[in-house]
């Protein structure tokens, strides 16, 4: 089972990320978090096969932007991605894999790249599925808030694999593909899973993804100083100032910024959003 962590393949792209950094803790690291540039992430939403965004994660309000998400897996390899971040969409809300053959295809096509998944993640035997077809890190949501020791659990199983998505509105964590409030505050949660082992947060702001408005650097922040744990944002991220700002934040924990629609619709070209975050975080 691969076992590597935040090094993933950017020595192929000039940045000599260490293969083998994990992040129990910042205090634990072997290579200070601060020391490696931020990772643009592009995002590829599955939905019936086909590569899309949503509005404010609903299913009915979505653009498709591919029939072919393997090509747009390639094109984001080729713009100079370092990792990829694809969630089955379909599976989130069915609560178990539905688009698991298009998501081994993206693998398979990229054996060498790190790639993260969310979506339907609700059992040991699908984490153990994906991690066998290559996938380097899955993403727990709903299962994680609904059944807390799950996480611990699948973390002490598979170390340096686990990541927890935490999507909110005002604050509360949302569940079963966005379509429910849980009353759970991000913090809380986040600080929970962070005692369990996980390698890292997703911070989404629901209000904000797939909008265009901006990322939500207060809320981000917050959440980063309340942890020990890198915190990957997403939602709301537009143009080259959203990425400077969180190259700003970038030495309180925040590794990474996931970005869809900017990417597809052009607000944001990849290649210099990833130049500019090596620019500004490259030690």
């Amino acid at each position: 089972m691969l076992h590597r962590g935040l090094g993933d393949v950017a020595g192929a792209r000039g940045i000599a990320y260490p293969q083998d950094v994990h992040f129990p803790a910042r205090a634990a690291c072997v290579v200070p978090v601060s020391d490696l540039p931020m990772l643009v992430i592009p995002a590829i939403d599955l939905k019936d096969g086909k590569c899309v965004r949503l509005r404010q994660g609903r299913m009915n309000d979505d653009t498709v932007f591919s029939d072919d998400p393997v090509a747009v897996a390639d094109r984001w390899v080729t713009a100079g991605a370092r990792r990829l971040h694809v969630v089955d969409l379909n599976g989130a809300f069915a609560g178990r894999p539905v688009n698991a053959a298009v998501i081994e295809a993206i693998v398979k096509a990229h054996p060498d790249l790190p790639v993260q998944v969310g979506g339907g993640i609700r059992d040991e035997e699908t984490i153990q599925t994906y991690l066998d077809a290559g996938v380097r890190y899955v993403i727990l949501g709903t299962k994680a808030v609904n059944v807390p020791h799950f996480v611990g659990d699948m973390c002490a199983e598979f170390p340096g694999h686990i990541i927890v998505g935490l999507d909110a509105k005002n604050g509360k964590v949302a569940i079963d593909g966005w379509s429910k409030l849980s009353g759970h505050d991000v913090v809380d949660l986040a600080q929970r899973y962070q005692n369990d082992g996980v390698d890292a947060i997703i911070y989404t702001d629901i209000g904000r993804d797939g909008m265009l408005s901006g990322v939500n650097i207060d809320a981000t922040l917050r959440l980063a100083r309340s942890i020990s744990i890198p915190v990957i944002a997403s939602g709301g991220i537009t143009n080259l100032e959203d990425i400077r700002l969180l190259c700003g934040i970038r030495d309180q924990g925040v590794i990474g910024a996931i970005t869809g629609r900017a990417i597809y619709e052009g607000t944001l070209d990849f290649t210099e959003a990833q130049q500019l975050a090596d620019t500004l975080t490259a030690s």
